[in-house]
């Protein structure tokens, strides 16, 4: 079986677990940012390893589940987990759950993850908006044929295609609004990934700093890739969960990064609550 015959499969597979619910917005979440999942509404579950062809997650932080339900009164489906290139997958086994997400008629994907401050000023637990992104991780996960056939919109699909606006210009003010009204400023940053699982050494994160990051991390920007291939839009969101090397007197350790996402998780969702009807709404429009 190719690869486009196992996604149409999983999202096969998935779809008959998620009965009624035809979500229009799916949110994957990042290392210690699981709690958001535990906001949706009568939760339907599907564990990561049910699924035909779905990868596991390896990484502490990262439950591995599909949480499908409601979430501010509109159907959503959660991806409490993702699975990285450093855990040894290939690129298209990192972008396959994202595929499937298209596959199910998702047309808006919500992307978190823990990240690295880079810039001055920026707060553990603080929360930035994806504006853009650069990729140093050593590869595109569209390498090799192209397949057409994953378009979720006219028009997508292509071989060659624009990622001038990688991430939703729209969306992000949408979500800067729902900020607001949740009583913090939502900014935006740049966000540079990595293969990782190393840290960064204190020359490159100088050196990422020139090149105009704000954030750096080792996730997010394949399934970007993939999901603007398919024609869903992207919304980013960094939660800052350590400073990067040189910026801090301590050592960086992962545990360091879990501790703080479980400490601005419960903002998250509060703002995914409010942001979520509202990209519904804006998709119908």
């Amino acid at each position: 079986m190719t690869t486009f015959e196992h996604v149409s499969e999983a999202a096969a597979f998935v779809r008959s677990r998620l009965g009624r619910l035809t979500p229009q917005i799916a949110i994957v979440l990042g290392s210690g940012l699981g709690a958001v999942a535990e906001a949706v509404g009568d939760p339907v579950v599907v564990p990561f390893a049910e699924v035909p062809h779905f990868p596991k997650s390896t990484v502490e932080g990262h439950s591995g589940r599909i949480v499908a339900g409601s979430l501010g009164g509109v159907d959503v489906v959660v991806l409490q987990g993702r699975v990285h290139f450093y855990e040894g997958y290939t690129p298209q086994q990192v972008t396959f759950p994202a595929r499937v997400l298209g596959a199910l008629g998702v047309r808006a994907l919500v992307l978190t993850n823990a990240a690295g401050g880079i810039a001055e000023g920026y707060r553990i637990g603080q929360l930035v908006a994806l504006a853009d992104h650069i990729n140093l991780m050593g590869f595109n996960p569209l390498i090799g044929p192209n397949e057409p056939r994953y378009a979720c919109v006219p028009g997508a699909g292509l071989r060659f295609f624009d990622m001038t606006e990688a991430y939703s210009r729209r969306l992000r003010v949408l979500a800067q609004e729902a900020a607001a009204e949740e009583g913090f400023e939502l900014g935006e940053g740049v966000y540079l990934a990595v293969s990782g699982p190393s840290f960064e050494t204190p020359a490159e994160i100088r050196a990422f700093r020139t090149l105009g990051a704000t954030l750096v991390g080792m996730s997010t920007v394949p399934e970007t890739i993939v999901a603007r291939h398919m024609g869903m839009e992207v919304l980013g969101i960094s939660c800052v969960t350590n400073l990067a090397a040189g910026l801090s007197a301590s050592p960086l350790s992962h545990q360091e990064v879990f501790e703080a996402g479980r400490q601005v998780e419960h903002r998250l969702a509060g703002l995914l609550k409010r942001l979520a009807p509202r990209i519904v709404k804006s998709l119908g429009e």
